[in-house]
């Protein structure tokens, strides 16, 4: 049974749209469960437009009895309520101006007086932690983000050094940290050949669209153990590699495994059926762990879609696994086309890690923020 559906009843359907720029690039969605939705986009558009673009395409994909659930008053309200003024005033309001956007309102009046009492439509409060307000949100997000990719890139800061994650896209001196020798300096390359190139020269990176994990450790999700707070995030990361998994069939998760937000995205990956990659940065990478980590992390590893090593030898001590590690990020940005940030914007161990991903990949980096009331 379609999540959205019980026994004989109608089936609910939840739309939404997205924006930026207002007008600019824009996306639409609708969904009943992760297995049974539809999004799309525009890249010049408004979010009202995209709001009853989703409503519309959600009627006509979706015949028989359903109820159509939407986080915009204006869509409910104007078919509800101002459309039948509206169309007795010749498409005027009442303020004697032209209804904006008649050409989708049109069609979506059309098609539900078509439909008659097959279709009823209810609100919903956005971001509320409905799970599929939360899904459509998401898809409508990847579809906007679609349009966006001439921005990437375009924001963010950095400089002075770095270490640890915040190694992963400072790069160094023009040299290609991809760990694939000499062949000419990248960095006067766009991002997008650049990852072209690295991926010619270094066998390692897997082929498809690839999106890298970063986050916080296990003390900033709740603890080692299992708590409501990780759940969560590994909940929301769940939602967001199904929705980008609908958007690049190719999808790879790029993550290294380490306790705390990479391991609880390979968990999610599980979870949805989306392929991840363990990137292993040296042999010994648990030697520090308890033996159920260790364990746990053995597992993942052996259900991964494919593992990469980076490094034959470990390092012998914290200054040396420092280096190890910021290399292994190094390599992980670089291979990626995405990136996801788990981080409550308050740590400051990633507050520079932020600002470095947010340059490197602009629109194509999502935060997640764990929820500080499951604490």
């Amino acid at each position: 049974m379609l999540v959205g559906m019980t026994g004989d009843g109608p089936l609910r359907i939840y739309t939404d749209g997205a924006c930026s720029g207002n007008p600019g690039p824009g996306g639409w969605a609708w969904a009943s469960s992760r297995e049974h939705c539809d999004s799309g986009g525009h890249p010049d558009t408004t979010n009202n437009k995209m709001e009853l673009t989703a409503v519309l395409e959600a009627m006509r994909s979706n015949p028989g009895r359903i109820i159509v659930v939407m986080d915009s008053t204006y869509v409910k309200d104007g078919l509800e309520k101002w459309s039948t003024n509206w169309i007795r005033n010749g498409w005027m309001t009442k303020a004697r101006e032209p209804v904006k956007n008649k050409e989708i309102w049109v069609s979506l009046i059309e098609e539900r007086v078509r439909r008659g009492d097959e279709v009823r439509f209810e609100w919903v409060k956005g971001h509320s932690g409905d799970p599929l307000n939360d899904l459509v949100d998401e898809l409508a997000v990847v579809q906007r983000d679609s349009f966006r990719r001439g921005d990437a890139g375009a924001h963010g800061s950095g400089g002075g050094g770095a270490t640890g994650q915040e190694a992963a896209v400072s790069g160094s001196s023009g040299q290609d940290s991809s760990g694939a020798g000499a062949g000419g300096s990248l960095s006067d390359l766009p991002l997008d050949q650049q990852r072209t190139e690295r991926r010619r020269r270094d066998g390692r990176i897997p082929a498809g669209h690839l999106l890298a994990v970063f986050g916080l450790p296990p003390d900033g999700l709740g603890g080692w153990d299992p708590n409501p707070t990780a759940a969560d995030v590994r909940r929301r990361l769940q939602d967001w590699f199904a929705a980008q998994a609908l958007v690049h069939r190719d999808l790879r998760i790029l993550t290294g495994l380490r306790p705390g937000a990479e391991l609880v995205a390979a968990e999610a990956c599980l979870k949805v059926d989306v392929p991840y990659v363990a990137v292993i940065g040296f042999p010994d990478m648990t030697r520090n762990l308890s033996e159920g980590s260790k364990a746990n992390f053995a597992d993942l590893v052996a259900r991964a879609d494919s593992v990469v090593q980076l490094e034959k030898k470990s390092p012998i001590d914290k200054a040396e696994f420092i280096k190890a590690m910021g290399r292994r990020d190094a390599w992980l940005t670089n291979a990626a086309d995405a990136a996801v940030l788990v981080w409550d914007e308050r740590d400051a161990r990633l507050q520079r890690a932020f600002s470095l991903l947010d340059k490197r990949f602009g629109p194509d980096l999502y935060l997640v923020r764990p929820d500080p009331s499951l604490g």
